[in-house]
């Protein structure tokens, strides 16, 4: 700073935008809050920050490789592991006190850490570590033992010396595909519950930081296809893969999972339960510690608690809960009406499952954004969001629901505090950051905005669309660096998406956007089409073919899109006002008026 103050803090901005915020949001962790030129960040596993931090000291050792020493920027990380006082947002107690003390131990480019840490850590990472001993410091009433972490000297990019191992020096999180089970029952009506099971399964290890999960979506795909799991599980970029099958008679279910290794087509585990009905929770809480045990997964007790808990015990609710969100994800006016009946009838059997009611308040709001404005279904969104919370206030789906409705009622202070708790509960549900970048954008909070896309991004890394959409808003910050490679990173997520999901709709025109904006206008025209004729009323189909007509130069085809998607309510004045794919016809007099009438 006192060679260069601006150039100082220029810099320092820069390394959080590019490597600071993005490996924290790689691993999972939360900004509690920042101090002049430090941080204050919480992680929900021990190892997610121990890896965060290395490859934060790593990135910024090689950023340095040709700067002078005196101008060389560099942190100091300190990591510990302890009990902390929860207030609001904030975090204190003891356990933060000896991390910070912890980071003024480190050496310039170094990091530290606790006994607590070491333990936890020791021999669950390639990480080398020298013992300091115990060291008195300053306002901590007993001597803290330290350790420091060793790390690989700085190289340059020319002549770098290769890694005897092509391993990296802390090993990836393990990854895992849940296929969709088959349904081995006589009536094919079972199928959601099997389809239902495997979710389930999904959504319980993807709250475990440790282990990488292939999203629904992704894993789904390939349902129905005949292909071997080695060849499913190197296109979803997983090691292991569980398969299995769900038959249903009655009140009795016969289910079998095997997880299998398949880079070496070990099975690791299998199971056949043969169960009454009723044991369903107990049987995808045994699978779920199976997969755990067979990874060689060490649970905290936050992630045991959360395995275990079953929203509801009643079974019927649960299977009407699964209904519903078959149909939600079918992403149609008719699955979204059906989602609503299925989530509600889930709340008449059990009307205390806070899970339900954050479904319907999801389906609910759903319906309202894209299908119908009626004031109607953003009141029973409304009053199921805060039944949710009600409920199970430590459910993070239910303030992440809660974040979207206040968001549509334009509470965005009150939406932005929802937001930030869901993802504090559960700092892997892509749904907090999707749509609290959505809130940021119809305010015109673009760096907010394009830092949740990102770690919407980096939480569900194969998602098309949080990727997609973080191109306008870097459009928007004038960032044409960022928005071109953006864009090259969403053409091949849409591209692989849509190779195994060729008629999604909303893949084919975000694709038909993103085609056109990498120059490749013929191939953009041939989905923007199939998209249109899939979907010619569907108004998010509409709306994003209005964006694709704007940035390809034809107003009237844009309007004429944007006006059917408006007269449904689709496209709000905020989000239309503030969508850089409009500024082409932006100064034109019948946009202007449209978005008037909005």
């Amino acid at each position: 700073m006192g060679l260069d103050e601006e150039g100082t803090l220029r810099a320092l901005k820069r390394a959080r935008a590019e490597v600071v915020d993005r490996e924290i949001a790689e691993y999972h962790g939360r900004i509690v809050k920042t101090t002049g030129d430090g941080m204050l960040v919480e992680f929900p596993s021990v190892v997610d920050a121990l890896r965060c931090a290395v490859d934060v000291q790593e990135c910024m050792a090689e950023r340095s490789d040709d700067v002078p020493a005196e101008r060389r920027l560099q942190f100091r990380v300190g990591i510990n592991l302890g009990d902390v006082i929860v207030d609001g947002d904030d975090i204190f107690g003891d356990g933060v006190n000896v991390a910070s003390r912890l980071e003024g131990l480190a050496e310039p480019g170094g990091i530290c850490v606790s006994q607590a840490v070491w333990e936890q850590v020791r021999g669950r990472t390639s990480v080398q570590f020298e013992d300091q001993g115990e060291l008195s410091v300053k306002n901590i009433e007993r001597p803290i033992r330290a350790y420091r972490v060793v790390l690989e000297p700085s190289r340059s990019a020319e002549g770098r010396a290769q890694p005897a191992s092509e391993e990296a020096s802390v090993p990836a999180p393990k990854s895992i595909a849940v296929l969709p089970f088959a349904n081995m029952s006589s009536d094919p009506e079972n199928e959601f519950f099997s389809d239902g099971v495997s979710e389930e399964l999904i959504n319980l290890l993807t709250k475990l930081p440790q282990l990488r999960v292939s999203s629904r979506t992704s894993s789904f795909s390939f349902k129905g296809k005949n292909l071997n799991v080695r060849t499913i599980a190197k296109e979803l970029g997983v090691k292991n893969v569980l398969e299995g099958s769900v038959r249903r008679a009655g009140k009795r279910i016969r289910l079998t999972a095997q997880l299998i290794d398949t880079d070496s087509d070990f099975h690791l585990w299998s199971e056949t339960y043969d169960r009454e009905l009723d044991d369903i929770f107990a049987v995808q809480d045994e699978i779920a510690h199976h997969i755990v045990d067979a990874l060689e997964i060490t649970l905290s007790p936050k992630q045991e608690r959360v395995i275990q808990k079953a929203q509801t015990s009643d079974v019927e609710a649960y299977d009407y809960y699964l209904r519903g969100r078959k149909f939600f994800y079918e992403e149609r006016g008719g699955g979204v009406w059906l989602a609503q009946e299925m989530f509600s009838r889930a709340i008449e059997v059990d009307p205390e499952y806070a899970l339900a009611h954050a479904g319907l308040a999801d389906a609910s709001a759903y319906r309202y954004m894209w299908f119908e404005k009626d004031e109607a279904h953003l009141e029973r969104a409304d009053a199921a969001s805060k039944r949710a919370l009600e409920l199970d206030p430590e459910l993070a789906e239910a303030h992440a629901a809660r974040g979207h409705v206040l968001a549509l009622q334009k509470r965005y202070e009150e939406a932005e505090r929802e937001f930030e708790t869901a993802i504090r509960l559960d700092p892997t549900l892509y749904e907090a950051y999707y749509f609290y970048a959505r809130a940021a954008l119809s305010q015109g909070k673009f760096e907010k905005s394009a830092e949740m896309f990102e770690r919407a991004s980096a939480v569900r890394p194969e998602d098309y669309q949080a990727a997609q959409l973080v191109i306008q808003v870097y459009g928007s910050l004038g960032r044409e660096e960022k928005a071109r490679e953006a864009n090259q990173r969403a053409l091949h997520l849409i591209e692989r998406h849509i190779a195994l999901n060729p008629d999604d709709q909303r893949a084919l025109v975000f694709g038909a956007v993103t085609l056109m904006r990498a120059g490749e206008m013929e191939r953009a025209l041939e989905l923007a089409n199939r998209a249109f004729g899939l979907g010619p009323n569907n108004p998010s189909v509409l709306y994003n073919l209005a964006c694709f007509y704007s940035l390809a130069g034809d107003v009237e085809k844009s309007l004429e899109c944007l006006e059917k998607s408006a007269n449904v309510g689709a496209a709000s004045r905020e989000w239309v006002d503030h969508d850089s794919d409009f500024d082409p016809i932006r100064d034109d007099p019948r946009f202007q008026a449209l978005v008037g009438r909005l």
